[in-house]
């Protein structure tokens, strides 16, 4: 069966206008971060600063804007950072961008509309660190803070609060637990009664392990053994070892029947 073949996607064309641009790869702490992402799209999010002198190398500093650090005055965090720069040398990392027109995009996208741009090559990577100021120091101890508070605290409730909790167990799994346990605890008969039910057992079969015993007469097996001993024997050589029989004094079987009437007759022809 042989599959359907994928329709052709046609091949895009990157614009390469803007190779030859450098640009910034810059790293910024998490806590920037989402605050840039919480901003609005037409607000100053901050400004650079960069100063340069003769045979130093050049300082970089970002300074947050006002707007930025009141997008949620709980969340405070410092507004001065400076940059430490490194030369990229040994990678060849470039910034891409991917456009699609606003007529195509309310629609289903179709690879036609869509265009690649190579926005530049990046020739320099910054790293985004804080200054040590007061500011600074009041965000990590807030930080260290709520990372200290534990993740459930008791409360004292003023009214009772109806909470769906999960079944720890179900009625019917309660119900089969109740009725083995009682099973489990076997009550003493009389002990004739027992008697009457192993001399039936052993009118249908001459040898019987205590398992089946136990079964048949439903009996504690250490009260059971008790009534054994005195009407069995316990067989402790093959072939029926490890199994009870009734004593000689308690049998009745044909083939016994059979041997009496035998050893009269022999005694009667002797005379």
């Amino acid at each position: 069966m042989s599959k359907e073949a994928e329709p052709a996607r046609p091949d895009k064309e990157l614009d390469l206008s803007n190779a030859g641009r450098g640009v910034w790869l810059v790293k910024v702490p998490k806590y920037i971060a989402n605050k840039w992402e919480k901003a609005p799209g037409n607000i100053e999010v901050g400004k650079l600063k960069i100063s340069k002198q003769v045979g130093q190398k050049a300082q970089v500093s970002l300074t947050l804007s006002e707007a930025v650090i009141n997008i949620d005055p709980s969340e405070a965090i410092p507004r001065e950072h400076k940059l430490d720069v490194s030369v990229v040398t040994k990678q060849t990392l470039g910034v891409f961008s991917h456009s699609v027109p606003a007529a195509v995009a309310k629609e289903e996208p179709t690879p036609e509309g869509e265009k690649l741009f190579m926005e530049g090559r990046i020739v320099q990577r910054l790293e985004c660190r804080p200054l040590g100021d007061n500011a600074y120091m009041k965000m990590k101890l807030e930080s260290i803070r709520k990372a200290s508070q534990p993740a459930r605290q008791v409360k004292s409730l003023e009214k009772i609060v109806h909470n769906f909790k999960p079944v720890s167990d179900h009625k019917h799994n309660i119900e089969d637990k109740e009725r083995k346990k009682a099973e489990g605890k076997k009550s003493r008969d009389d002990k004739n009664a027992v008697l009457d039910m192993l001399f039936n057992a052993f009118e249908k079969h001459q040898y019987y392990n205590i398992k089946d015993l136990v079964k048949i007469t439903r009996q504690p097996i250490s009260y059971l053994k008790e009534i054994l001993k005195e009407v069995c024997d316990y067989n402790m050589k093959n072939p029926h070892k490890n199994m009870w029989e009734l004593k000689k004094e308690y049998r009745h079987y044909k083939d016994d029947d059979k041997k009496e009437e035998n050893k009269d007759n022999s005694d009667s022809d002797s005379d």
